[in-house]
């Protein structure tokens, strides 16, 4: 069974937390437009929880004896359906640790070009290895999440450094993995391990203010400029469904290194869509990114690192050399120099306040299409600038009184 109009079937069964009206958060699959509340009907206390991450680290035996349980319910007619319009969802895991990567060529040579115009080339390291760092795990938040403009220290064209919000909000279109069994200390986790140790894929939005960016980035790199929020879809789609969309990996060359040597691809067929306040703006292509996320995790890992549940990485921003296939506004716009198409005409190329984001994937088989579903969010205003050293303390105000 299969539903090639939504692309949730059985060659799906992507994992999420939901709720309805009052009722706890739980865990669900999606088959068409419908959940299968699976804390009702699967008689394991690990689907009754508010994350998935229990049910992540029981390990890959345990994820495809949940899908046959899953699939033989929804053949049988007993699975228990919830109205998807019905339902909130919820972030699916407690991420322990978020690693974002800088993997497409098309993407690191552009912003390059941008950026660098004196020196547009990438970086010696970077045919050598995927590079990458950390992030902030604690500000990533479910798709529909109000992202709020951040502020910090920017240059002026002329004169010092003066701390207010940015102006040039951007999105980066990725895709995120999600760790299911954690690996010790101490462990490198091969390429080929990757399907035992990572659960599924998810839309991933990366919120960049490029000239908070601009000015921390030298000597350490992303920092406050990217660390105020990341945006996932609800839904995680499992690797299982994802194996039917692998293509060969683009030319790699030096060769990789032996940790990131690759018996089988995990470059995929999959397509997002990048639009703003219902403008379709690019359509990223995942099926060139110079490294897979099988190779992102050989090497997260190759210096024994150790892997949670819940543990989220980024692909980096997904891009082309063609402006159809740019995931980021600083391509589209390069650099704000050029406007973006809105529903009403043109505007200038970063984002605005209240303007609604959204990405969608689909991934392509020859048995159909799989959805990665979507990621939103809303730009509301910057914070109150935070007063002054010596200026009178702001207390909180009570709504209701103490009892």
């Amino acid at each position: 069974m299969s539903d090639p109009g939504t692309g949730f079937g059985l060659d799906n069964l992507p994992m999420g937390v939901f709720s309805v009206a009052d009722s706890a958060p739980r865990i669900g699959t999606m088959i068409g437009d419908k959940i299968v509340d699976l804390g009702r009907v699967l008689d394991d206390p690990v689907f009754r929880e508010p994350t998935l991450n229990g049910f992540l680290a029981r390990g890959r035996r345990f994820w495809d004896e949940t899908r046959d349980a899953i699939t033989t319910l929804v053949w049988s007619g007993q699975a228990p359906l919830v109205s998807r319009q019905d339902a909130d969802m919820h972030l699916p895991v407690a991420p322990g640790d978020f690693a974002n990567f800088y993997c497409s060529l098309e993407h690191a040579t552009n912003a390059g070009q941008i950026l660098r115009p004196a020196n547009p080339g990438v970086a010696a390291n970077w045919r050598l290895m995927p590079v990458g760092y950390h992030g902030r795990a604690g500000t990533i938040v479910v798709s529909g999440t109000p992202v709020m403009r951040p502020s910090g220290l920017i240059r002026p064209t002329s004169g010092p450094p003066m701390y207010r919000p940015t102006r040039k909000l951007d999105v980066e279109v990725e895709l995120g993995f999600i760790v299911g069994v954690p690996s010790p200390m101490s462990n490198c986790v091969p390429v080929e391990a990757f399907e035992d140790h990572v659960f599924g894929a998810v839309i991933l939005l990366d919120w960049s203010a490029r000239d908070i960016q601009a000015l921390e980035s030298v000597p350490l790199g992303p920092f406050l400029g990217k660390s105020f929020a990341t945006s996932i879809s609800p839904w995680i789609v499992p690797l299982h469904s994802l194996r039917a969309a692998r293509v060969p990996p683009p030319p790699r060359n030096p060769p990789p290194s032996p940790h990131l040597r690759e018996r089988e691809s995990w470059s995929l067929d999959i397509t997002l869509e990048l639009s703003i306040n219902g403008c379709p703006l690019s359509r990223p292509d995942y099926s060139g990114m110079y490294w897979s996320a099988a190779q992102q995790l050989a090497h997260l890992t190759s210096n024994g690192a150790s892997l949670r549940t819940g543990d989220i990485y980024g692909s980096g921003t997904i891009s082309s050399w063609s402006p159809q296939g740019q995931g980021s506004l600083l391509e589209l716009s390069r650099d704000g120099a050029d406007p973006i198409p809105t529903p009403g005409g043109t505007r200038p190329g970063y984002l605005q306040d209240g303007d609604f984001v959204a990405v969608s994937a689909t991934a392509r088989t020859a048995a159909g299409a799989v959805s990665l579903d979507e990621a939103t969010g809303v730009i509301v205003p910057a914070a109150p600038r935070p007063g002054r050293p010596g200026s009178p303390r702001r207390t909180a105000t009570r709504t209701s009184p103490e009892r």
